[in-house]
């Protein structure tokens, strides 16, 4: 009997375990789909002016990437994403770069190393927003990668390596 008793209070213990993981969890689910609905609806100032609106991009994969002009992991990166750019957009792909930094030194930055995708400017605000989507540090550069249906679908702190634009241009629409 007192085995018996064992076994049922174990098996009540984990069930009750298994059911806070679960309510956990849909509770972070929430908190990423909130962050996520956040980055949809804001705006930035783009270098030269003009406005950059991500809601243009719902429905479409989008690659984010933070990142200053005087961060040398960050700019070794910029040719890397803009190749890979130049190579999904035709299936949709859109990337955007968000840059921790003013708009003078962005704007002279990209004087002398032009992008084809859209840069946007948040200055040090970029940095409190990188941590909502994921990046507790604040450290450059970060990236985050979104599905077609406008949730996180990936993460990465550190440089990108040509694997994982290839991993994510294989397994996220």
């Amino acid at each position: 009997m007192k085995r018996r008793t064992v076994l049922g209070s174990a098996w009540v213990a984990g069930f009750m375990g298994a059911a806070g993981g679960v309510a956990l969890w849909h509770r972070g689910e929430r908190a990423h789909i909130a962050t996520a609905a956040a980055w949809w609806a804001s705006s930035f100032v783009q270098p030269g002016g003009g406005m950059l609106q991500p809601a243009q991009w719902q429905g479409r994969p989008l690659l984010l990437n933070f990142w200053a002009p005087w961060c040398r992991p960050c700019v070794q990166e910029l040719p890397l994403l803009d190749q890979f750019y130049q190579r999904y957009r035709a299936q949709r792909w859109q990337v955007v770069a968000v840059a921790i930094d003013t708009e003078r030194s962005v704007q002279a930055f990209l004087n002398q190393h032009s992008v084809s995708f859209p840069v946007a400017l948040a200055g040090l605000e970029g940095i409190d927003l990188s941590r909502t989507l994921g990046n507790p540090s604040g450290a450059l550069p970060f990236t985050v990668v979104f599905n077609s249906v406008g949730r996180v679908a990936d993460r990465k702190l550190g440089i990108l390596k040509p694997e994982n634009l290839s991993h994510w241009a294989q397994r996220v629409s």
